[in-house]
């Protein structure tokens, strides 16, 4: 044992007040990454949750509703996954203001369940003993008990409980067994008394750290967390935020790790040393482990995944499998639903006389928000499938294979995390780059965030590739659609590379830093949290498509359909619609754009459809629609990658689309930054302020410098090589 941690099994806090809200007991979920603790969430919310963010910060907050085994209402918050307090990123300075009570918009729990892996007890309970000093009720939710026993783990429970002094629940969240004991111990625990420190320290230490504790008691700290904010101060650098405004308090910290030095005690290893003291005692008396033979299931696929040659070949599979998934599981259900939006809008549009309303409505609101929809399978399934491969724990896997190439553009493996988040949406990614100490590298990884290829430019790439590259087949099975999608996920990915690689060596130059990654053990995804995923990025979608996208589409046809053109008598009824598009608003500001888009192969509608998309990538899909709607033919029931093949220059008298035109088109939308959400997050992530918007414009200016660039050489270049144009 070591002599900085003295076992004790009684604890003397104060007594835990019942909740001020009779109604709702707020609950916080807290725990390391990898223990499950978002499975249990979904578990127990559902999909009754909100999300947004932390007042007055970026960092994502998940709360949810759900009513215990008695009936009561339990307001959960999910807490971003941390290892300790020690508060040294935002996600982690977050979760500890909330379970001290400090939160700005003024959350405070009523209990705080920790939930811990069986499988990894004895690293999951620094954090957990941490958690008990809060001067909160706190309920242990012992997880993964399935993963425990398949590894030769027997846990005493009950002495596990003597040991901490709190309710411990066993349970399996992925598969929802023990939830009802475990939202039981929450109504129990609120009654009970709040737990306390489980180890003593030497009289002289605490005679040192006396002043710092009489300071943060005096600032409002209950007695149990001014002693462990007390001992966490002994090994950060500066006081947090929560702790600025208290007068004297650096004072007294100096004061007492100059005292402690003194006393031959190293201050910044003082928590840790008796922490760990204490856990190992906890350890020899609750966990029992049977000898392995042989490797773990973990191990043996990890000797396939992570191979240095085989590892990365099947990372590449692996991706080129989801692309491919894209197209050929999502086309039923496309047709499925594209069918549906058209008989829908003859539906509608059938009840309503000739005129403008008709045309607002079939033109406007189905032609441009029907025309994003279509893509709503393959949303889901991108996140389904990329659902599982994380929740298996194979993309911890893919970040340290990535750690060797990151390593040569002067980051590593773990700003690729926030770059995988990027496919998803280079928000949240951005936002991820708090995990990054160094504020160089988190610059760095910010700036390149957005070249991964995130959610909204699926439709732009699968309207393009579903109408201009064939449908064949190339050896090992895959198609080259889904290995022209693969291509251009893997163009963003090599270019933010190289783009990391540049500003590493000049504007935001640093050593390279090691990486520690930890790699949970394989698991089976749970059906219930992939569920509750795919149907929250659905959602989200959706209310993208019915919001933003559907006002921008009835803007759009309002340019496009207004100032009205006098028929001629002498045109066909397609040419007088084409001559009155071109004389809208809609045309003639697609006129001014058109000189600045003709060298890249493009005709005044894509201009147009790209110059509205600055606000929103998928706005492009939605603005073809509305321009297609508009100009084409009302018995045209054709798709819009039908109408868009069909499309003939009326000067030349050849197709406006070509396979090199959708090539250059896609290239642009690769690099180009067409979302506003994206700049305003760089800026509060990047300092905010002057320096905020000064980093903000470098992403803009270079990522359209490039996209440019890059469809000018794709156009040129494939013009050059006979490919038309």
């Amino acid at each position: 044992m070591s002599d900085l941690a003295v076992p004790v099994v009684e604890s003397t806090p104060p007594v835990s007040s019942a909740p001020t809200d009779a109604a709702v007991l707020r609950v916080a979920l807290v725990g390391n990454p990898n223990t499950g603790k978002t499975t249990l969430f979904n578990a127990l919310t559902g999909l009754r949750q909100r999300v947004g963010n932390f007042a007055g910060v970026t960092v994502e907050r998940v709360e949810g509703m759900f009513r215990t085994a008695g009936g009561a209402r339990v307001s959960c918050l999910d807490l971003p996954g941390s290892y300790s307090l020690s508060a040294s990123s935002p996600d982690e300075q977050i979760a500890l203001e909330v379970l001290l009570g400090k939160a700005r918009d003024g959350w405070r729990p009523d209990v705080i369940v920790v939930v811990v892996d069986a499988a990894h007890l004895e690293r999951n309970l620094y954090l957990a003993s941490q958690v008990l000093e809060v001067g909160v009720p706190v309920v242990v939710a012992l997880n993964q008990m399935d993963a425990a026993e398949a590894k030769g783990i027997t846990i005493d429970v009950p002495e596990l409980i003597h040991e901490l002094g709190v309710p411990v629940v066993p349970l399996i969240a992925k598969r929802s067994q023990g939830l009802d004991a475990l939202t039981r111990a929450c109504e129990i625990a609120v009654t009970l008394p709040a737990p306390g420190r489980k180890f003593v320290l030497p009289h002289a230490v605490d005679d040192a750290l006396l002043p710092v504790v009489q300071h943060l008691e005096q600032a409002g700290f209950k007695p149990s967390a001014a002693r462990l904010e007390a001992l966490r101060l002994m090994s950060v650098q500066h006081a947090e935020p929560h702790l600025e405004t208290i007068a004297g308090l650096d004072d007294a910290r100096r004061d007492a790790t100059v005292t402690l030095a003194q006393m031959g005690i190293a201050p910044q290893r003082l928590e840790s040393d008796a922490r760990y003291g204490w856990i190992g005692e906890v350890m020899s008396r609750t966990t029992a482990s049977r000898e392995s033979h042989g490797q773990s299931i973990s191990d043996r696929i990890d000797a396939v995944a992570l191979h240095r040659v085989i590892g990365p070949v099947l990372f590449i599979a692996l991706m080129a499998f989801v692309f491919q998934s894209v197209f050929t599981w999502a086309a039923p259900l496309q047709d499925a639903i594209e069918g549906g939006i058209a008989a829908l809008g003859s539906l509608v549009g059938g009840f309503m006389p000739e005129g403008e309303l008709r045309s607002l409505v079939v033109d406007g609101v189905f032609a441009g928000v029907g025309s994003v929809l279509v893509f709503l399978p393959q949303i889901c399934i991108l996140f389904l499938v990329i659902g599982v491969l994380e929740d298996s724990g194979y993309m911890a896997r893919a970040a340290f294979l990535m750690d060797r190439v990151m390593r040569r553009v002067g980051l590593h493996g773990r700003s690729f995390i926030p770059m995988l988040s990027g496919y998803a949406c280079a928000v949240p990614g951005i936002m991820a780059t708090r995990v990054i100490e160094n504020r160089q590298d988190r610059l760095a990884t910010m700036m390149v965030v957005p070249l991964m290829s995130c959610s909204a430019r699926l439709p732009v790439y699968t309207l393009l590739i579903g109408s201009f590259v064939p449908a064949s087949t190339l050896p090992l099975g895959f198609g080259l659609q889904g290995m022209t999608l693969l291509g251009m996920y893997l163009l963003g990915t090599l270019t933010a590379l190289a783009v990391a690689a540049v500003f590493k060596r000049t504007l935001l130059k640093g050593p390279v830093r090691p990486m520690i990654l930890e790699l949970p053990s394989y698991r089976w995804p749970s059906v219930r949290t992939l569920g509750v995923t795919v149907w929250q990025r659905a959602m989200l979608f959706v209310r993208r498509a019915g919001t933003v996208i559907m006002s921008l589409s009835i803007v759009l046809w309002a340019l496009a359909t207004y100032p009205r053109t006098a028929p001629d008598p002498l045109l066909s009824e397609m040419s007088q619609q084409e001559q009155q598009l071109e004389q809208s608003a809609l045309g003639q500001i697609g006129k001014v754009i058109e000189p600045l888009v003709r060298p890249l192969g493009y005709d005044w509608k894509i201009g147009v459809s790209i110059a509205a998309s600055f606000a929103a990538r998928e706005v492009f899909v939605s603005t073809m629609g509305t321009i297609y709607g508009v100009g084409g033919d009302d018995d045209n029931a054709a798709a819009l990658g039908e109408r868009l093949k069909a499309e003939v220059d009326p000067n030349t008298g050849r197709p406006v689309y070509s396979t090199l035109v959708a090539l250059g088109l896609m290239v642009f939308y690769v690099y180009a930054l067409m979302c506003m959400s994206t700049t305003a997050i760089t800026v509060r992530e990047a300092g905010g302020g002057k320096i905020g918007w000064s980093w903000a414009a470098i992403q803009f200016g270079y990522m359209l410098a490039l996209a440019y660039g890059a469809a000018w050489l794709v156009y040129t270049v494939g013009r050059a090589l006979g490919y038309g144009g």
